[in-house]
């Protein structure tokens, strides 16, 4: 969870406004984030997506010790 924040902290700066907004959204809403922790703990990938005109940033968290 800290590396999908971390990165959604860095990406969510370099967007535009408009842009961020769900990666902004998505920092501050603790539901999400606990999902998030619900998905990786039953051993299932979590997957955050954001965007822009251009470019599509996938996050994927893996649980420990699984294969990619």
């Amino acid at each position: 969870m800290r590396w999908l924040r971390e990165r959604t902290t860095h990406i969510t700066d370099q967007l535009d406004t408009a842009y961020a907004r769900p990666g902004i959204h998505w920092l501050s809403d603790e539901p999400e984030q606990e999902r998030a922790l619900a998905y990786l703990a039953a051993g299932t990938a979590y997957q955050l997506t954001l965007y822009d005109d251009t470019t599509r940033y996938v996050l994927v968290a893996y649980p420990q010790g699984a294969a990619s």
